[in-house]
């Protein structure tokens, strides 16, 4: 036994556990987030207010959560988890008849200590629940059709609830995440071909019935799928975001224009620019230099996350931590291609970025949890 590990084992307890932080992927989740306060500070005109403080403050107390989260031994969120669940799912339920309505969508519900917004909790609950589910379930049943409806309704359920706020790209974020932690589980490949030859019909169906008696969709709803093709057919419509989002990322080129000397987001021309599309404004003071190297942080938690998930020994540590990790790079992922036009706008926030609180939140509980699974794994 070396010094080093000697020491470890004759610390206190919760000092020991302190020490088996990944204490790397609290630094890296440090400096993503304080790339999004700079960009905070850069759309607001050099202010702290009104987006920085408050920022800062939830940066602050969910670090306080994740660490709270990592200390408790993982044993105990397995067994907590369809009761996780099942909060997210009343909270869903809630919003329908209590939420608050922002820009014609109800996602949100004021607590009093805190406006949370639901759906992000059901993201990380939903991965928890799978994880318990196969944890418990034996390997040789993982692909039966009658052990595969289970995790079905536990993906369908909250994602029914999204769509009706309505919230596309959380509804995508949920079924997609959910789908990984299935086919992390080991679920046939054929039930993931069915799906997707099951959604190539549906989209073939969808464009034959254009100009049909029976069309499938509005004709509002067939104009934004021709604007996210052609943005230029209404520049000053609906293809507006996506068109200003494009020039602002051609304008940054290599180096960018400068700290806060980007037009677009000084002049006001791009929209949201401190939340779904902060990443443009990213791009365009710093180029493409400062988007791939906050693209490499990105890819840097990720890897602790996988790392994580291959050094425990735990069925649902392993399967939570890569379900958690997964989640993270379809958040940052569906943002970016959002950002670029090359998938639709759908309102995905930039993870740990974007300012909004119950993203952060959340997202630094969901990282607890990868950190409880490094610190409680067998040494």
């Amino acid at each position: 036994m070396s010094y080093l590990e000697y020491t470890v084992k004759h610390v206190p307890s919760g000092l020991r556990k302190l020490l088996h932080l990944n204490w790397a992927l609290v630094l890296l989740l440090t400096a993503v987030s304080c790339v999004g306060f700079l960009m905070l500070y850069a759309v607001a005109g050099g202010a702290w207010t009104p987006w920085v403080e408050p920022q800062m403050m939830r940066f602050a107390m969910g670090m306080v959560v994740m660490l709270f989260v990592a200390m408790v031994p993982i044993w105990f969120w397995r067994n907590m988890a369809g009761v996780a669940y099942g909060v997210s799912i009343l909270l869903l339920v809630a919003v329908e008849y209590m939420g608050d309505v922002n820009m014609g969508a109800r996602r949100w519900i004021d607590l009093g200590f805190i406006r949370l917004q639901p759906s992000e909790l059901a993201k990380i609950t939903m991965v928890m629940l799978l994880a318990a589910y196969y944890d418990w379930l034996d390997i040789r049943k993982v692909s039966k059709p009658l052990w595969v409806i289970v995790p079905l309704l536990i993906i369908l359920l909250p994602t029914a609830l999204v769509l009706k706020q309505p919230d596309l790209g959380t509804a995508i974020l949920l079924i997609a995440g959910g789908g990984i932690v299935m086919f992390l589980a080991g679920v046939s490949l054929y039930y993931f071909g069915a799906v997707l030859a099951l959604g190539a019909g549906l989209i073939t169906a969808v464009f034959r019935s254009r100009g049909t008696p029976w069309q499938l969709l509005k004709d509002y709803q067939f104009k934004r799928i021709d604007t996210f093709l052609d943005p230029s057919i209404d520049p000053l419509g609906q293809g507006y975001h996506i068109t200003q989002s494009k020039i602002a990322l051609g304008s940054g080129g290599w180096g960018g224009r400068g700290f806060m000397q980007g037009t677009q987001t000084r002049l006001n021309f791009l929209p949201e620019k401190h939340t779904d599309f902060i990443f443009t404004t990213l791009a365009e003071d710093f180029g493409f230099v400062g988007g791939i190297t906050l693209l490499g942080l990105y890819m840097l938690i990720l890897g602790f996350c996988f790392y994580t998930a291959l050094k425990t020994k735990d069925r649902f540590a392993s399967l939570t931590t890569l379900g958690i990790g997964s989640t993270f790079f379809l958040f940052f992922a569906v943002n970016m291609s959002m950002v670029m036009g090359l998938a639709p706008v759908v309102g995905v926030p930039l993870p740990l970025v974007s300012y909004g609180g119950s993203a952060m939140l959340v997202l630094l509980a969901a990282f607890g949890l990868v950190q409880s699974a490094n610190v409680h794994r067998p040494r």
